[in-house]
């Protein structure tokens, strides 16, 4: 199989999951929000908000193994694949551990003046904080598994077993919804077993299909792929948990200011925008593993153009989903939750602003990492995922409004962050700025510009309503296409459409 119909088919699966799972999650989210109302669900945010992102430090964690296994699978070295699994393993072991310490040695900073939460609900709050512990730890275990299945480009598995673990995120849901004992200790407590029952399958799994995953430490030990892998791992992970901190941070310095309320908001506007990019990182995820074995077999243009194809496919997904939900924010929550928390609309249109820009760089964090030299990268990734925290706690103590935090993290973290990938990329495998201005840049400014000028009339013309919103998201769906079609895609690209699309509707006839 070509990897252009590898990569086609495990999105296929990956996209066959998310159909299934988001319409789930948004019903789940609907069912939570209701049972335990805004100021508990924003206590679980701001506590246990680090859950909702543990597929994120999953992955990003992940990526450092990955890039060792593809490198090494570009390479076609099995024994180093064996080695690599098992100096994985003692690494994240290792951290899992280190995780539990600083978060008992945090526990006592965290309730102890730090956190805004009522005295009534304080006892539910640090239940949620050791549930979140506990899931995070068992997520880092997974890391070695997780990174083996990439390798093999298995993503059959990922959607099986995300569809699996977003019915027992459901069946919570439905038992929170019933339950007489504290609905908030409940929740926190069963989402912790979700990991440990994914890691638990995944371990399974993995030691039955693929002959690199044996623990055997002593007989696969290698201490120069251990040194080479924890420079490596280091600075990912210093990198990863610069994010977490920075996002999480953010939270709390908003729970500080404006309560727990503020943090259900933000908790809306996360759970948007991470069902939306479902639809660009199941793509992302069936790609980076070309990135990593193209580097690996020394082909560096292929890289380059994979990249240049990921980024824009990245936009193109998200913004076919992003731009109706944009536009329609209001009319959409109204209709979805059964109370819409305050800010909660503003913050969503903004956040996905921001991912949208983010969009135009997303595939240059592997491409980079797939390069190798990533110290001088992830110190400056580091300063701007803490640089929010700063600033938005002056501009808060100032008196500016909440809008101020979302403001100030599409300048850093979309607009800044995209212009560092963009130097890397140029630094350290050769990519020119120009290249990156036709081929990304240019034909996503392009359509979005197309997109608002069609839209628009709509909005300012037209009374809220089912009407307006079947229209308006009727045309920005049209135009996204008509533009991706005229403005996205390059010659080529536009001949493989074609001919999947041909070979899909020859075997469906």
């Amino acid at each position: 199989m070509s990897s252009a119909n590898r990569i086609v088919k495990n999105t296929g699966f990956l996209y066959g999951k998310m159909a299934i799972t988001v319409f789930i999650s948004l019903y789940t989210t609907r069912l939570i929000l209701a049972s335990l109302g805004a100021s508990d669900y924003g206590i679980f945010n701001v506590i246990g908000g680090a859950i909702s992102m543990l597929a994120f430090l999953n992955s990003t964690m992940a990526s450092a193994t990955q890039r060792f296994m593809n490198y090494s699978e570009g390479e076609g070295n099995k024994e180093k694949q064996k080695t690599i699994f098992n100096v994985s393993i003692v690494m994240h072991f290792t951290v899992a551990i280190l995780f539990c310490f600083i978060m008992a040695i945090a526990y006592f900073f965290l309730f102890n003046g730090v956190l805004n939460i009522p005295e009534d609900r304080m006892l539910a709050a640090k239940w949620v904080y050791l549930g979140m512990v506990l899931s995070t730890t068992f997520t880092v275990m997974s890391v070695p598994y997780d990174a083996a299945i990439n390798a093999h480009e298995n993503m059959l598995y990922y959607a099986i077993i995300g569809i699996f673990e977003s019915l027992l995120k459901l069946a919570i849901a439905f038992y929170v919804s019933y339950t007489m004992m504290d609905k908030l200790i409940v929740y926190g407590i069963l989402m912790a077993c979700i990991p440990f029952i994914s890691l638990s399958i995944m371990r399974i799994y993995c030691h039955h299909h693929y002959s690199e995953c044996i623990i055997s430490i002593k007989k696969y030990w290698n201490k120069g792929i251990f040194w080479e892998m924890l420079s490596f791992t280091g600075w990912n992970f210093l990198g990863s948990a610069s994010s977490l901190v920075g996002n999480y941070g953010i939270g709390l310095v908003m729970n500080y200011f404006y309560g727990t309320v503020l943090n259900a908001a933000q908790g809306i506007a996360t759970q948007v925008q991470g069902q939306l990019m479902a639809f660009s990182k199941n793509m992302l995820k069936a790609l980076s593993p070309q990135i990593a074995k193209s580097e690996g077999e020394g082909k560096r243009e292929r890289m380059l153009y994979v990249s240049a194809i990921g980024n824009k496919f990245s936009f193109f997904l998200f913004s076919l989903l992003a731009f109706p939900v944009i536009f329609n924010t209001n009319f959409l929550f109204c209709i979805w939750l059964v109370k819409v928390p305050q800010w909660a609309v503003i913050f969503t249109q903004l956040q996905l602003i921001r991912i949208l820009i983010e969009q135009t760089t997303a595939v240059y964090h592997t491409s980079i990492q797939a390069e190798g030299h990533i110290a001088s990268y992830n110190r400056m990734v580091i300063f701007l995922d803490l640089l929010p925290i700063v600033l938005i706690y002056y501009l808060f103590s100032l008196g500016f409004s909440p809008v101020t935090f979302y403001v100030v993290t599409i300048c850093v973290f979309g607009i800044g962050k995209a212009n560092l990938k963009v130097y890397f990329m140029k630094r350290n495998c050769g990519m020119s700025y120009c290249y990156f201005w036709e081929n990304v840049l240019k034909p996503m400014l392009i359509i979005t510009f197309f997109v608002c000028v069609i839209c628009f009339p709509f909005l300012y013309l037209m009374e809220e309503s089912f009407s307006r919103f079947l229209l308006v998201s009727f045309f920005s769906l049209t135009s996204c296409i008509i533009g991706i079609w005229l403005w996205g895609l390059g010659g080529k690209e536009k001949v493989y459409v074609i001919d999947v699309i041909s070979n899909f509707i020859r075997r469906h006839s």
